[in-house]
């Protein structure tokens, strides 16, 4: 595997448990999803008394972009990092031009979400408005989308999490496309809407809280998030994905690709969400 992205979580999940090193040595390409998600699959063995050795990468971009993107910050607290995080001249650590919209972030109370919507504001206009030609009411509504899928975490998960974001360029479709990737290792969408609803399975949990609005909480006006989120990602063409306990639901336009439902995916606890907004 020589990139690790939403594309390629599955088979990432699939070998965990298989090795005792995190081989990422022959990766060319990482973006926010699949950095987050080896930050939890390792905070996820690391509670299980399995603290493995990670393997960096060979290539000096993607380790450049993972000391950008703050990636080393965390990496160290889940795993044994061989030969220890890289050396990396200043230079390639802070650009003005970047195109990082946030930093790898953990959200472990409502204080850390204020913070990341401060953070992003800043960067929405010179990100959104230029690459992705947003205007000042698309610009809103994703700062409104973001906050609700990191209150998600804390309104529900039972426990905390991370997310990173940052624009691409989308080769396929000649696109820019800013990826926002969310993470938590809680209770996931089944138990968390046992409280109200019985749901057959995880993915049946999932679609009923994004397609439907359900939510553990009985008053209006908590734990809706979800379905303001998918308004708004529909209304601007985008694409979301949820990934929770062994199934996965996604939204797909026209110009993504995916499967809309899968089961019987590898275990992985908690919810891992990624969004995907296209320029207009």
């Amino acid at each position: 595997m020589n990139h690790l992205s939403d594309d390629t979580f599955e088979v990432f999940l699939s070998n965990l448990h298989k090795q005792n090193e995190i081989d990422l040595r022959n990766i060319t390409f990482i973006d926010p999803f699949g950095m987050v998600g080896i930050l939890e699959a390792g905070r996820y063995l690391d509670a299980e008394g399995m603290r493995k050795t990670l393997l960096l990468p060979e290539s000096d971009d993607v380790l450049r972009y993972l000391e950008r993107m703050d990636f080393f910050r965390y990496a160290g607290r889940f795993y044994n990092i061989a030969s220890g995080p890289p050396e990396l001249s200043d230079k390639f650590l802070r650009n003005p031009q970047s195109d990082v919209l946030l930093e790898i972030t953990p959200i472990e109370k409502s204080d850390d979400i204020h913070f990341i919507v401060g953070k992003v504001k800043k960067r929405a206009h010179a990100i959104l408005e230029k690459h992705l030609h947003y205007n000042e009411r698309a610009i809103g509504g994703f700062i409104v989308a973001l906050s609700e899928v990191c209150q998600n975490i804390i309104e529900h998960s039972e426990n905390t999490g991370f997310v990173g974001i940052q624009k691409y360029r989308f080769q396929k479709r000649e696109k820019n496309v800013v990826k926002i990737a969310v993470m938590d290792l809680g209770i996931g969408f089944r138990e968390s809407l046992s409280e109200r609803f019985s749901a057959a399975n995880d993915l049946e949990a999932i679609e009923k809280a994004l397609m439907f609005g359900f939510s553990r909480h009985r008053d209006e006006g908590r734990g809706h998030g979800l379905a303001a989120v998918r308004r708004f990602i529909g209304q601007w063409n985008g694409k979301i994905t949820i990934r929770s306990g062994t199934a996965m639901f996604s939204i797909i336009p026209d110009w993504a690709w995916g499967k809309e439902r899968e089961k019987n995916l590898t275990y992985f606890p908690g919810a891992q969400i990624i969004i995907m907004l296209p320029e207009v």
